[in-house]
């Protein structure tokens, strides 16, 4: 196999000043939920509440990501990237001097507002600095946060949370947030800008409450425990309804918000489908396994983030692998491979007992590690095959909603599953799932390992829905398509 072509020294620089600002982005969307029990006993509040500490990071997410492809373009890459990073830090800071659960929530938010565009420009920084022959091997260097960052979050989170204060998970953000915006200043040029490019205000009123309702909605699912009350079905209704005019004036306006005219491109939109799956899968199955240990097999927190670390490893040693297969082979040949490899670790899970051997779980998380190194950053090089230089931005920024709204939906999506099936196996526990406080012993815990493998029939299922969009990938490699196109 011939060896793949060497980075230039720019391009490893800005990838090191891209993945240093969105370790910290994705950290904090995990890093937190090791400790929401500690939290809510120092601020002496219930879990409902102190659960908007979480949910609150990503409703701001979701919210400023619209804003990214406008930003880049109307005050340039760099401009933008520096004032994330700035709003990032500030956030941390606060949150972790924060004196209430409501303070907290509000800097949570101010750090989800910097959070939200960091990854989306930085991964537009790195695609107009490689350009497109090369995206498979940056996707690669820039996939780590994103694939590694859920897993690492619950280790970190548990660690700061046994060896010290809850307030350090937040400040821990401030050494490495400076270090990036001074390497950042330093390495990253000016980009241009586009004054001509006009901010679309009808659609940002549309979309971004749109989006923060239906979050809302499903967030407040996995408390209700189902689809039922004025506020999850008012929020829902209302978020889809003003989602639905977006897309309706997204088709018409000269110059929308998220172009939506990019979908009409088969390649784009199948990989931004399998984003969305790969997105709901990750997230999802995350919330579910340090429940699992933590509620199941009476584990630590640091215990159960410990856990989470085969899949990091199986992602680790197979992301850069596949995103050079995938720009060799096409990303059609690779990413459904990855899926089926994704999609049998998972299947384990469905599986799940109250004394299922340690090595197993971990093995199987491994090689779902493995199938998801080797899906989700050749899907997002994918996603810009057919692009032009000037629709990166606008596709970045698609393809980072579609994660983070799938990433909210199977998050949401599986709550409700687990809360339902607990309910129906082990009643008695349901009113003691929010302190945690289930039976350790006796045919109930057999009875609740029973509802998490059923709940992971979830993730099995959401995983062998996302092998369609990547069969329709192409099948050959982006030497061969861009010689095709240039024929043409």
């Amino acid at each position: 196999m011939a060896r793949a072509p060497r980075l230039e020294p720019i391009i490893i620089k800005t990838g090191v000043v891209v993945v240093l600002g969105a370790v910290m982005s994705i950290l904090d969307t995990t890093i937190v939920a090791v400790a929401l029990r500690t939290l809510s006993h120092d601020f002496r509040v219930d879990v409902s509440t102190i659960q908007w500490v979480t949910t609150g990071y990503l409703l701001a997410l979701a919210v400023v990501i619209p804003v990214s492809g406008w930003a880049i373009h109307r005050l340039g890459a760099r401009t933008v990237y520096l004032t994330s990073l700035g709003l990032f830090v500030a956030g941390s800071a606060l949150s972790g001097l924060a004196w209430s659960a409501g303070s907290l929530i509000a800097f949570r938010v101010l750090q989800g507002l910097g959070g939200g565009m960091i990854m989306p420009v930085g991964q537009s920084i790195m695609a107009r600095t490689a350009g497109p022959q090369r995206m498979g091997q940056v996707m690669g260097i820039i996939g780590v946060p994103q694939l590694l960052g859920p897993i690492l979050g619950p280790v970190i989170g548990g660690v700061i949370i046994s060896n010290t204060t809850w307030r350090w998970i937040f400040f821990v953000n401030v050494p490495v947030g400076v270090l990036a915006f001074w390497l950042a200043r330093r390495i990253l040029p000016a980009s241009e800008r586009d004054r001509e490019h006009r901010f679309d205000l009808a659609g940002f009123a549309l979309l971004s409450p749109g989006l923060a309702l239906v979050v809302y909605g499903l967030a407040d699912i996995g408390s209700t425990g189902g689809l039922h009350g004025t506020t999850v079905l008012g929020s829902l209704s209302a978020g889809l309804a003003l989602c639905a005019a977006f897309v309706w004036r997204s088709l018409r306006a000269p110059e929308p918000l998220i172009d939506l005219r990019l979908f009409r491109d088969r390649t784009f939109a199948a990989a931004s489908t399998g984003i969305f799956l790969v997105g709901a899968t990750l997230y999802g199955t995350m919330f579910l396994l340090p429940l699992y240990y933590q509620l199941v097999r009476g584990d630590s927190a640091l215990v159960a983030g410990l856990m989470m670390a085969p899949q990091g490893v199986g992602a680790a040693i197979s992301m850069r692998v596949g995103g050079l297969a995938a720009d060799r082979r096409g990303p059609g040949t690779v990413i459904p491979l990855g899926v089926v490899v994704l999609g049998a670790g998972t299947f384990v899970y469905t599986q799940l007992g109250a004394t299922s051997s340690y090595w197993v779980l971990a093995f199987a998380l491994f090689v779902r590690g493995l199938g998801m190194g080797a899906t989700m950053m050749p899907t997002v090089a994918a996603s810009y095959y057919n692009l032009t230089h000037g629709d990166v931005p606008k596709a970045t920024s698609a393809t980072n909603i579609l994660r983070q709204v799938g990433g909210s939906l199977g998050v949401a999506a599986f709550a409700v599953v687990l809360q339902t099936q607990i309910a129906h196996h082990v009643p008695a526990a349901r009113a003691a799932l929010a302190t945690g406080k289930l039976p350790t012993s006796g045919p109930q815990v057999t009875a609740l390992a029973h509802a998490f493998g059923t709940s992971f029939w979830w993730s099995f299922a959401v995983s062998v829905l996302a092998l369609g969009p990547a069969l329709l990938l192409p099948r050959r490699g982006l030497a061969t398509l861009r010689a095709v196109a240039a024929a043409e």
